[in-house]
């Protein structure tokens, strides 16, 4: 479980405890979530909720003026400190639709670039007063670093290898809106399951929507204790994950099948013996989605390496979504900023009632 997530009371305007401290129950909570860090301590309804609210935020997309005041006044703030397209721009756009004033920082252009530290770049930003501050940061747990020195909400977009809820977000909601509820759906993620915080956060996130999930990938990048053709028990965290011994029996009947980017380090550090013999034995083709059922979905979080992880063939195929991926995922990041920073909303995380 990642550290609980600092939230703040809306009636004692101020005081703030901790999710670990509320009541373990779901529709009940009655304190608004200050950041979005991880997935693992949202409940079920927080995140149907999320999903719910990006369904009214596609439909704004999709006006010929896409354009609404409900963030009007706040600042967003997004700090990049990795190259990033889909998720940046996403995010810019999110919050340009809904009326805010956005930002964009990269570490390159920043006092970052000149020695100031991550500590003192976060307190300049605080004392701008913003409302919000979007980050990407090669090293896992800078969100939660970032979250405990800023009064701002904080939004991870992706911690080193360890997370990138808002991507999962926008998975979850890609599949709801093509096969309805997940439970029971077979989902196959194939590719860097090591290295990958898509990964990492996609099981969490639709284990906890009930899917069923299985991944395929070399041994080479297995986390430690992990060994192919078992079932993961409770104490690993990942209760229930099946990693399947090959790709065929991961995609076999599946109802979602996602592949996963290999990056050209995984070869050079020896993971891999080449990124050849990583496309014949565990790329996605045509041959290996006719395994999968008849209208089973394909997804790829991006960028792809065509011809390596997935075939172009596939990739721009009937059943891929990839696009429809990148679209939602603006929908679902405009959820994310107005549940955090709208003022006075009537839908808050995990609440069910007025704020």
């Amino acid at each position: 479980m990642a550290n609980p997530t600092t939230i703040r009371t809306g009636a004692s305007g101020g005081t703030e405890v901790t999710q670990a401290s509320l009541p373990n129950t779901t529709g009940t909570i009655t304190v608004p979530r200050r950041h979005l860090l991880d997935l693992d301590d949202l409940t079920f309804d927080e995140i149907n909720d999320l999903l719910d609210s990006a369904s009214g935020m596609l439909e704004i997309i999709g006006r010929d003026i896409r354009k609404t005041p409900a963030l009007r006044g706040k600042t967003i703030i997004t700090m990049f400190f990795e190259n990033s397209t889909r998720t940046r721009v996403s995010f810019e756009q999110a919050g340009k639709i809904l009326g805010a004033d956005v930002i964009n920082v990269s570490a390159s252009a920043s006092s970052v670039s000149k020695g100031e530290s991550l500590l003192n770049t976060v307190k300049t930003l605080q004392a701008m007063q913003i409302d919000a501050l979007v980050v990407r940061h090669p090293h896992s747990g800078a969100p939660y670093f970032i979250s405990n020195h800023t009064d701002a909400a904080v939004v991870n977009a992706g911690d080193g290898t360890h997370a990138h809820p808002t991507q999962s977000l926008l998975d979850l909601f890609t599949v709801r809106n093509h096969v309805g509820d997940p439970s029971g759906k077979k989902i196959a993620i194939v590719g860097d399951v090591l290295y990958s915080r898509v990964a990492r956060s996609n099981i969490v996130a639709f284990q906890k929507m009930g899917a069923e999930v299985v991944v395929s990938c070399p041994n080479t990048l297995l986390p430690d204790g992990w060994e192919l053709d078992t079932t993961l028990g409770d104490e690993t965290g990942f209760g229930g994950l099946r990693l399947a011994n090959s790709v065929d029996e991961a995609v076999d009947d599946a109802d979602v099948v996602m592949a996963l980017r290999i990056q050209q380090e995984r070869q050079e550090a020896g993971h891999l013996p080449s990124l050849r013999e990583y496309s014949e034995r565990w790329g996605i083709n045509s041959k290996r989605m006719a395994l999968a059922k008849t209208d089973a979905l394909l997804m790829h979080p991006g960028p792809m390496n065509e011809g390596v992880e997935i075939s172009s063939e596939v990739a721009h195929g009937a059943q891929s979504v990839v696009e429809e991926q990148v679209r939602n995922g603006v929908a679902v990041r405009m959820a994310v900023l107005y549940t955090l920073c709208a003022p006075g909303k009537s839908t808050r995380i995990g609440s069910g009632e007025d704020g």
